[in-house]
Parts: structure tokens; C-alpha cells; sequence
């Protein structure tokens, strides 16, 4: 895969991946089954904890169940009664970490897609003892919410990953789609793009509404005729850019953030040019066991710093590679 020098060094933790759990995203903040414990293979000869997994999944978006898995799986290996629960709404989301802090939890593995409406609960968390780390979203203000760690990718360099790779390519007029406004690595995603194309167009778009995001994108499309490349933030919203590109009769290249089987198969095809992949297993994964090693002995990994679980390119050189373990749910 390829390889960028960052402006801060990633923490490198080793994972050594045990039983694979099936799972699928849970919903309007109820809870999913608990995971943990019930999969063949060696648990580790620790009392059982209990430890909550609160994100902001959309309905659909098959990036969390990758997340989940891992959390499942590290949940399997510690003895973990694993709590998942999830709302795309930031004000649903504070309700669930309430809930966990009501249900005594021994730690909170949480996304800080909008931070400002969950700082107030999660020192609430702190102030009961509860430890916290974040993942996914939000690694700037992760400590200062009381994050001891986050687990996640640098987004804005990740952006500006991409937008290198693009101007190498010679492209020069991006379209970044966002799909949630205001969601902050998102927007980081699109500036970094930016940062390295400046032409580079934003376009809102309602990720909860797929068929109204095809037909916004192909507008776009139609309209800027010099658009040479729209980029996805997230694998499902690139799969409805694809046909988007085909409804405007575009020219238009496609590329993406994240990652799924679809997608990687898109790239196997040529029909995706690349995409630019986190890592959410391993977020999950890290999540869910730096909480156990910080309850069993008091360890906090990172040291204070966001351990980086990416980001890497993912295009036809590698793809078919990383196709296999796509189809398996671990990428």
C-alpha cells in the first residue's frame, strides 16, 4: 500500500485477530445483543466488564459493522459484555452515553462526529470514573473531552492525501461530496482535498436519502462541466456517485474514502480509481481492548496521543488483495 510521511507519528499497536463475529449495525439507540464470550477460542482469565460502543450509524452504512465486528471480537477475547448502540443524531447520541453512565459501564469507546453536543455528558463519564476513548471522528478535541486516547485516521491528512494523489494524476477540478453537514472529519476530509486542489468544489449532499443524493450529484455533474473527479466520503455514497456519473453522461472519474466489498471490487474493476481506507476493523478492535488493558492494569495506550489507524491507498495495484479480506468483513 502506499505510504505518506504524517506531521505526527502514529502509535503502533500490535492486534493479533482471534474468532471473526458476524454482526450488523444496531439502530435508534437500542441496544444490540451483547457480544463477547460466546465465540469459540481463548478468553482471557479476567473478571467480565462491561463496556459501551456508542457511534453515530446511519441506518445502511455498512462501515459501522465493520467497526462493530472488531469491537466483537476484542469483546470475545477480553470477557467483555459489549453494550453497542448507535444514532446518527447528536442529541440521541448524549442521551446514550447518559445511558451507559446510568448502567455502570467500565468504560465508553465513543465517536465524536459533533463533539459540542456530547462534552457535557462525557465529563459526566469522567466525573464517575468512567474511563473514555474515541474513535473514528474527533481526534483533535478527543482529549479534551477526557478521552484518554483516540483510535482513528488523521482526517485532514488524509484529505490531503487524496488531493496529492489527484494533482499527481492531473486532476483539476474535484467535487468532494459531504454527506452530513457540520460533521467534522467530513468537512477535515474535503479541506485536505482542498489544501492540494484548490479548485476542489464542495457539494452538500442528505446521506440518509440515497435516491436524493444521486439525483443531486447528477445535477452537479450535468452543471459543471469541468468537474474531471467526484469523490465519496464513504463507500455507500460512492456506489450511488457511480451512477450518478453514468445518469449525467459525465466523463467524471470517481474516488472515495473508506471501504467496503463493493467497493473494493469497484476497484478491481477500474470502474473506482482508488479509495482511501482507515481501517475501521481496527478501530473497533482497539477500542474495545485498550478499555480491558486499562481496567485490568491501568494502561493507556497512546501515551496521551491518537494511536492512527490509517489512512492507506487502496487502488488496482493492491485491491484484489484487499478484496479478500473485504468479503470476510475485516476491511
Amino acid at each position: 500500500m502506499a505510504k505518506f510521511s504524517w506531521r505526527k507519528a502514529a502509535v503502533v499497536a500490535a492486534v493479533v485477530p482471534l474468532v471473526a463475529l458476524s454482526a450488523c449495525s444496531s439502530q435508534g439507540g437500542k441496544p444490540a445483543d451483547a457480544g463477547g464470550g460466546a465465540a469459540a477460542g481463548q478468553v482471557a482469565g479476567t473478571d467480565r466488564i462491561k463496556v459501551a460502543l456508542i457511534t453515530h450509524a446511519a441506518a445502511g452504512d455498512t462501515f459501522w459493522d465493520i467497526v462493530r465486528k472488531g469491537a466483537e471480537e476484542a469483546s470475545a477475547k477480553d470477557n467483555v459484555e459489549l453494550l453497542y448502540t448507535s444514532d446518527p443524531e447528536a442529541g440521541r447520541q448524549a442521551q446514550l452515553v447518559q445511558q451507559a453512565i446510568d448502567q455502570k459501564v467500565d468504560g465508553i469507546a465513543v465517536t465524536l462526529a459533533t463533539p459540542d453536543a456530547l462534552k457535557d455528558v462525557l465529563k459526566k463519564a469522567t466525573d464517575a470514573g468512567i474511563p473514555v476513548v474515541s474513535l473514528n471522528a474527533g481526534e483533535s478535541v478527543s482529549a479534551q473531552l477526557g478521552a484518554f486516547t483516540h483510535f482513528g485516521s488523521n482526517e485532514q491528512l488524509a484529505g490531503e492525501a487524496v488531493g496529492t494523489r489527484l494533482a499527481a494524476e492531473g486532476y483539476k477540478h474535484p467535487v468532494c461530496v459531504i454527506q452530513q453537514q457540520g460533521h467534522v472529519g467530513l468537512e477535515a476530509r474535503c479541506a485536505g482535498v482542498k489544501a492540494k486542489v484548490p479548485a476542489t468544489e464542495i457539494l452538500y449532499v442528505d446521506g440518509k436519502d440515497m435516491t436524493a443524493v444521486q439525483s443531486t450529484a447528477t445535477a452537479k455533474l450535468q452543471a459543471a462541466k469541468d468537474a474531471d473527479v467526484i469523490i465519496g466520503l464513504g463507500a455507500p455514497i460512492t456506489l450511488t456517485l457511480l451512477k450518478s456519473v453514468s445518469d449525467a453522461g459525465s466523463s467524471s472519474k470517481v474516488a472515495s474514502f473508506d471501504l467496503n466489498a463493493d467497493l473494493a471490487q469497484k476497484i478491481v474493476d477500474g470502474a473506482v480509481i482508488f479509495t482511501v481506507d482507515q481501517q475501521p476493523w481496527l478501530q473497533g478492535y482497539m477500542s474495545v481492548d485498550s478499555l480491558w488493558q486499562a481496567k485490568r492494569g491501568g494502561f493507556k495506550i497512546g501515551g496521551g496521543q491518537p494511536v492512527l489507524t490509517g489512512p492507506t491507498i487502496v487502488d488496482k495495484s493492491n485491491a484484489s488483495d484487499v478484496l479478500k479480506f473485504a468479503q470476510q468483513g475485516v476491511r
